[in-house]
């Protein structure tokens, strides 16, 4: 790798200067943009970035250790794929309140309990989606209300079959993979350290 003109990037400030920007599409979810901008090494590059308003992502685990797996079609994927309940942020709401509606919507759950297990992000050369990804525990059932063109089954899984599904490459979706993984750990490390009273 070459840094040009620039110390390792452990010990410096980047800084990108965007220099105009041309819109080239807008929809009801994405915006692209084609951005002629100045990069931290001073190259100067036109970079096509699709501007999106990010999401959220629950990890909803039951008393049993299952955890809710939906297998939810997927047309860019061509199928169905493996997934958290997750969704979009709307109108700029806290990525809290997304989870919430989500694991309502998608899993018919409300959880007493939340955790944040930080956050994905999902392809940094061409996509600004942060995904904001929870732990949720303390379920009670509540009725599904799924959206209109979402086509989904609702699955219980334990964890450590979901866990060998990721490892395996049955799960393929990147939110789900990293949300499993650091749920996973979170609830080990959380069992390790209880002492019973």
């Amino acid at each position: 790798m070459v840094w040009s003109r620039l110390v390792p990037p452990t010990s410096c400030v980047f800084i990108m200067t965007i220099l105009s920007i041309d819109t080239v599409f807008t929809g009801r979810v994405i915006k692209v943009n084609v951005e002629h901008v100045q990069l931290p090494n001073a190259s100067i590059a036109d970079l096509e970035i699709v501007h999106h308003p990010g999401g959220a992502a629950v990890v909803a685990v039951d008393a049993d250790r299952n955890v809710c797996l939906l297998r939810q079609f997927r047309h860019a994927a061509n199928g169905y794929l493996w997934e958290l309940p997750a969704g979009k942020i709307d109108h700029g709401e806290p990525p809290f309140d997304t989870a919430q509606r989500e694991l309502t919507e998608e899993a018919g759950m409300r959880a007493s309990r939340w955790e944040s297990l930080g956050d994905y992000v999902s392809s940094p050369g061409v996509f600004t989606e942060v995904v904001h990804l929870f732990l949720a525990t303390g379920l009670e059932r509540v009725p599904v209300q799924p959206e209109e063109h979402e086509v989904f089954e609702v699955h219980w899984k334990p964890l450590d079959e979901v866990v060998r599904m990721g490892l395996d490459g049955e799960i393929r979706d990147g939110k789900s993979l990293v949300g499993i993984f650091r749920a996973a750990a979170r609830l080990s490390s959380a069992a390790a350290t209880y002492v019973k009273p």
